[in-house]
């Protein structure tokens, strides 16, 4: 007798999408409370100077040319390198690979720029600052968001390309690392707010929740993807 299961195959991407859209909504509220926060300068937020001082108060030598080489991998020009490179590499293997990639980027730019002059935050005070200056609103944190989102697409395209077991997860693992490290980087020099940074982490999950599904699920794509591997 056929049992339920294997009657409705179509029963795990439905369980994927569902679990896809349940990050959106929650990433979505949870980005949203922060922005609250951010503005008002209550919940999480309050908690932002006091986390600023102990990161200012651990500061080494040693640490201080980790988080630069963490930020400097975050920054728009190394990023932007980066993409080039990495779409580059990607068009020889798939096409669909290196436009995803693409449009990842650049939607995680101009959510960025977006949110950042939607709210308006402040960045923490010059005088805590180790390294050049700069004008531009604070939350969420581009550097976090952008280095998450480049790091995060480049794990997802990969993955099916690696068959060895423990290299897939050195490279998850090695994107999740990267990418904590940059947004931590931010805290560290003092660019950014706590918070400015966990809004980046959320927001770029929220978009590659996104982008990612798009590319697995939306039709054109997948019509394309199967055209592009035969």
């Amino acid at each position: 007798m056929t049992s339920t299961n294997a009657a409705d195959p179509a029963r795990p991407r439905r369980r994927s999408l569902a679990a896809s859209a349940a990050v959106v909504l929650v990433g979505t509220a949870g980005l949203f409370g922060l922005a609250d926060a951010a503005t008002e300068s209550d919940g999480l937020a309050a908690f932002d100077p006091g986390l600023t001082t102990r990161a200012v108060a651990h500061r080494t030598p040693a640490l201080t040319v980790v988080a630069h080489g963490l930020t400097f991998l975050g920054n728009t020009a190394t990023l932007v390198t980066l993409s080039l490179i990495a779409a580059a590499v990607l068009f020889r293997w798939s096409r669909r690979a290196a436009v995803v990639l693409v449009i990842a980027m650049i939607g995680s730019s101009a959510i960025t720029s977006g949110l950042k002059a939607l709210i308006g935050r402040a960045r923490p005070d010059a005088a805590v600052v180790l390294g050049p200056l700069t004008q531009t609103f604070a939350f969420p944190s581009g550097h976090t968001l952008n280095a998450t989102v480049f790091f995060g697409t480049i794990a997802a395209l990969t993955w099916p390309m690696i068959r060895v077991g423990w290299l897939r997860v050195a490279v998850l693992a090695g994107a999740v690392v990267l990418s904590i490290g940059v947004g931590l980087s931010r805290v560290y020099l003092g660019y950014h707010w706590a918070t400015d940074v966990l809004a980046g982490w959320i927001t770029a999950l929220v978009w590659l929740t996104v982008v990612l599904n798009v590319a697995q699920y939306g039709h054109p794509l997948r019509r394309r993807m199967s055209s592009q591997t035969r």
